[in-house]
């Protein structure tokens, strides 16, 4: 389980709980991922600052009180799991601990779980002020103008294929090692290189639906913005839910970390829904929707990572349970690259896809950089040892084509035959719709690789030829089973079998309009009940469809306010402070949204950009984004006005570009040379060059 390591505990005397209800004051600031408290007792305004630091490992608080030498508190460590305090010196607290070994009922109680240590720091600044050992393991601060504390830890995991017993690494020699760099630098020099890196990649992409009015938004509780969303529709608060979902994958997933799992990193339980775990038949994936089209490409390293590891283990199980070649993942893992299918009933436990469904990622990630030395060296790699497997999954079946057997739609049952629920089939919708998308990838990074004359390549051609067609229901709607099964649960969370049109590209406008239509009625049969993840699929979905009524009506129907003590199963929503609700809390839908807002904004292929495919113009009349990216190594920005286009700046950094600019009706061939900017008008007509420089 993804268990929290332990809390940072301040107590304050009683005059603390006599504030004034009209000065206390919390929020974040996405701009600087700095979060703040104010408030007043008296004539003393106290505040608190806390950020965590990416460069240098480390949170960072800050109280400050506003008349000299007013702040005295007493600061500890505490954690849930098992654990030993000391003091060491007069100003530092160390924390050590170990996880339980298993969590199972029934699990050895002399397994070894995986150990931590957390040292926190107090530092006073200024002259006044004292620090004194409390009760053995608490510091008391008596008498300061402001106090700074540092807080390191570490852990002893030491990968996926070491065991808790086996690790040789010293969590505490590791967070004492931490610590002692992040005290040569002053409160200043931490935050300032904390903002560098963060805002390096928060500040690439801006968005404004409104023009702003005169009453800020700082002064309306977020919780009161998301009750009257349903009313006011206001665009600021879609803005500041978009640039939320780019500040949470900043801020959980970045090189050298673990990948965002079903809380993200924001787990405050020991035994999380679910335990934290990454799930692989939509939430892992839907967690890194937004990276590429919302310029945070260095945020998918660790699933890159995380993909590999997969892929060591998933050979061992397709070896070992389906005699088959190449590697294989099921739809629940964690942090010890777990493969192999869960224990459970098989509509969800059975399902061999996860890793097939992850490595259409990365192609993506070329197909935005264009980083030929990722796809040789990383990507084709992965891609290969998971279509082995896919060749060796694949078997001759009915009309000489290739099916997948036995075969479930994720969580989905069907009403079989004789009348009793059953889940399990054969050749599911979206197994096709993965698969065709995997050999697809393969077969154009071969082409880019110049290895299409190699074994491997020659077996996804022929195999492609022989995969079964999107079928059509009595109903019109898109099968979702290789049969025409009665569907017990029309209403459906999961959209399995729409995988073609979001996210991956086998069903689209331009080449299917025929699937496409039957898309459109299949998402309307699904209605717009459902988690937050749920939603935010079905918001991308129909922008990838062009419809913006239906993409907004998603995007409003996520914005409803959900109480944490009433909350109801599937229903979806946010929590006050914009967590999306599944519910319980799930991190997806947080990154669901930015994706399907960027994806009603712009949408590319390799050879064609798409501009407004799917803006509610009665919606957001008035804006602009800068900095999304497309395929093709484009950076885009788009402004418009009253609805329709205003102007257009393309660059693209390091590759010449040749692509089809597309607005409603009119499409022109725009060349791109790398280091230039092109503006467009409204007409798509290229008005402006200039030259980027870089200091």
């Amino acid at each position: 389980m993804y268990q929290l390591l332990g809390d940072i505990k301040l107590e304050f005397d009683d005059s603390h709980a006599a504030y004034s209800n009209e000065s206390y004051y919390r929020e974040l600031d996405l701009d600087t991922a700095t979060a703040k408290v104010t408030y007043s007792v008296g004539d003393v305004e106290y505040s608190r600052e806390h950020f965590a630091s990416y460069p240098d490992q480390v949170i960072v608080s800050r109280i400050s009180a506003s008349k000299p030498a007013s702040l005295s508190f007493t600061v500890s460590l505490d954690s849930k799991l098992q654990h030993n305090l000391r003091v060491s010196g007069q100003n530092q607290v160390i924390m050590e601990g170990s996880c339980p070994g298993e969590t199972k009922e029934n699990s050895s109680a002399n397994s070894k779980g995986i150990q931590f240590s957390a040292v926190l720091d107090v530092h006073i600044s200024g002259e006044k002020g004292t620090v004194h050992v409390l009760e053995g393991s608490k510091l008391r601060i008596e008498g300061s103008d402001s106090v700074v504390l540092l807080l390191t830890a570490s852990s002893s995991f030491d990968g996926p294929f070491t065991k808790p017993e086996d690790s040789k690494k010293d969590p505490t020699s590791d967070s004492l090692n931490t610590m002692k760099s992040v005290k040569k630098l002053s409160y200043a020099n931490l935050y300032s290189r904390h903002l560098d890196d963060y805002q390096n990649l928060f500040h690439r992409v801006s968005l404004k639906l409104c023009k702003r009015s005169n009453i800020s938004s700082q002064t309306i509780p977020t919780s009161a913005r998301v009750k009257s969303f349903q009313t006011d529709e206001d665009p600021s608060l879609v803005e500041l839910l978009f640039q939320y979902g780019r500040y949470l994958l900043i801020s959980s997933s970045r090189p050298g970390t673990q990948v965002a799992n079903l809380q993200g990193i924001w787990n405050n339980e020991l035994k999380p829904k679910w335990d934290g775990a990454p799930h692989l038949n939509i939430n892992l994936q839907m967690n890194y929707w937004p990276s590429l089209p919302c310029n945070l490409l260095e945020c998918q390293e660790p699933l890159f990572d995380y993909i590999t590891s997969l892929s060591v283990s998933g050979s061992k199980t397709a070896k070992v349970n389906y005699k088959a070649n190449g590697w294989v993942t099921h739809h629940v893992s964690d942090i010890w690259a777990k493969s192999s299918a869960y224990a459970g009933p098989a509509v969800w436990a059975l399902w061999p896809m996860g890793g097939a469904w992850l490595c259409t990622h990365l192609w993506e990630h070329y197909t935005y950089t264009m980083d030929k030395e990722f796809l040789k060296n990383k990507a084709y790699p992965l891609l290969e040892g998971c279509t082995l497997f896919l060749l060796d999954w694949l078997i001759e079946g009915r009309n000489e084509l290739l099916e997948t057997n036995p075969s479930t739609s994720p969580e989905h049952m069907f009403i079989a035959p004789d009348q009793k629920p059953a889940s399990v089939s054969y050749s599911t919708t979206m197994d096709m719709s993965i698969i065709k998308e995997v050999f697809s990838s393969i077969v154009s990074a071969a082409e880019v690789l110049g290895t299409s004359n190699d074994v491997v390549i020659k077996r996804v051609t022929e195999a492609q030829s022989k995969l079964p067609p999107v079928k059509i229901a009595r109903d019109g709607s898109v099968m979702e089973w290789a049969e025409d099964f009665q569907d017990p649960a029309v209403h459906h969370r999961h959209l399995s079998h729409l995988f073609g049109l979001f996210p991956g590209h086998t069903i689209t406008p331009e080449k299917t309009p025929d699937i496409c239509i039957v898309a459109d009625l299949s998402l309307i049969k699904r209605g717009e009940d459902g988690p937050g993840w749920s939603t935010t699929w079905k918001a991308a979905l129909w922008a990838r469809l062009n419809n913006s009524e239906h993409a907004y009506h998603m995007v409003k129907h996520l914005i409803v306010l959900v109480n944490p003590e009433h909350e109801v199963r599937f229903e979806g929503g946010l929590y006050s402070n914009l967590f999306t609700a599944h519910p319980p809390f799930q991190i997806d839908a947080n990154f669901g949204f930015s994706a399907a807002v960027a994806e009603m904004l712009v949408q590319s292929t390799m050879k064609d950009l798409y501009l407004l495919p799917a803006l509610p113009r009665d919606k957001w009349p008035n804006g602009c984004v800068k900095g999304l990216k497309a395929r093709g190594g484009i950076t885009v920005n788009i402004c418009w006005k009253e609805g329709d286009l205003h102007e257009v700046g393309l660059w693209s950094e390091n590759q010449k570009s040749q692509v089809r600019l597309h607005h409603r009706e009119t499409m022109v061939l725009a060349e791109l040379s790398p280091g230039i900017v092109y503006s467009y008008n409204n007409q798509l007509k290229c008005v402006k060059t200039e030259y980027i420089f870089h200091c």
